[in-house]
């Protein structure tokens, strides 16, 4: 085998593993991990993570799957008026929103959910992990713990897909309850094509091989997860090489890695091809109702500048921002920026809300 081939390779099973699925094969290199991660992770304080007085519910969606919800209600009452509601992404779960929920707390009644499959909700049956049932379960939270009053969506890269998919099934709800939406590191389609962040050609090919690979695996997935549970070192620094754009500090891979690490390896496989087959893009002017927000991090390798820019000509008036050095969990590795941005959004819709109010 040539070394060039090797290469190519090496690099095809990192977009792989970036993808989340391939976790296994993990002895290669552990040691020489390990020193990478010593020399290049930004060292800070072990993170305290407080928790929140939630109020905790176990949501049965419309197939029976049980949806873990969790709703932060304000001390001051006028507060309640807007509820905002967090949909995390691909292979996370809601703690991805930490601390966005943190930033916000008590400016707005905040709803957090696990998605079907991932986090504490129910395992779903594999032919209902696409997108549009991830809509369907949104809608199914928002009729449950939001029947009334002014929204904001707020939706990370799979997440933000499942605010889309919402708009095109219920484009009423925009028009009437929805003041707000905030799209993160996400698209409106077009995956598939998408590079990985690899040489183009060879991004083509990693595409292409993910969902077989993926299938393969998840037939597998007790051998996978043994992997998996081995190669937590070989699994950090491709955490790291494909959520972050920066030298992120070690806590921040630790904490994405061990959503990922907690979602097995055959609902990874079960929705990569509902992922890339997404798009939504003829319902993006349903989104120009409200006040919307997109970010995105310049060093996203999987959801590149690109894909936000296309979903902002589709929007005019919504406000963008490029946050420099940011990779595709821009959401924690830059979170005071991003914080301060989808405070602000908020502070915009409740002028809004208050101004129709007087108006009324």
């Amino acid at each position: 085998m040539s070394n060039d081939f090797a290469s190519a390779l090496k690099v095809a099973g990192a977009g792989l593993l970036a993808a989340g699925t391939l976790a296994a094969g993990a002895a290669l290199g552990a040691a020489a991990e390990r020193a990478l991660m010593a020399r290049t992770a930004r060292r800070d304080e072990e993170w305290e993570l407080e928790g929140f007085d939630a109020k905790i519910l176990e949501l049965p969606a419309e197939d029976g799957t049980l949806l873990h919800v969790e709703i932060d209600e304000p001390e001051d009452p006028a507060a309640a008026g807007i509820t905002v509601i967090f949909a995390h992404g691909y292979a996370l779960s809601l703690d991805s929103w930490y601390f966005q929920r943190k930033e916000l707390q008590g400016r707005a009644r905040l709803v957090t959910y696990d998605q079907r499959s991932h986090g504490r909700s129910g395992r779903a049956e594999f032919d209902t992990h696409h997108v549009d049932q991830l809509g369907r379960d949104l809608w199914h939270i928002i009729e449950a713990v939001a029947p009334t009053g002014p929204l904001v969506l707020i939706g990370h890269s799979m997440g933000g897909m499942t605010v889309m998919a919402l708009a095109e099934q219920h484009p009423e709800l925009f028009a009437e309850r929805v003041y707000g939406v905030a799209l993160v590191a996400t698209t409106a389609g077009g995956l598939k094509q998408g590079s990985l962040g690899l040489p183009a050609a060879l991004g083509g090919v990693v595409n292409r091989v993910v969902p077989i690979a993926a299938a393969a695996l998840a037939k597998r997935k007790e051998v996978v997860e043994f992997g998996r549970r081995s190669s937590s070192d070989l699994a950090l620094v491709l955490t790291r090489a494909y959520s972050f754009g920066s030298l992120a500090s070690e806590q921040a891979g630790r904490f994405v890695a061990r959503m990922i690490d907690a979602t097995p390896i055959d609902v990874l496989a079960e929705f990569l091809p509902a992922l890339q087959e997404h798009d939504k893009r003829a319902a993006l002017p349903i989104l120009q109702q409200t006040e919307v927000l997109v970010i995105v991090g310049s060093s996203d390798r999987l959801t590149p500048k690109a894909y936000s820019e296309e979903i902002v000509r589709a929007i005019p008036g919504a406000e963008f921002v490029v946050i420099p050095n940011g990779g595709h969990m821009v959401n924690i590795e830059f979170h005071e920026e991003v914080d301060e941005l989808i405070g602000g959004l908020l502070d915009r819709v409740w002028r809004n809300v208050r101004s129709l109010r007087a108006a009324q």
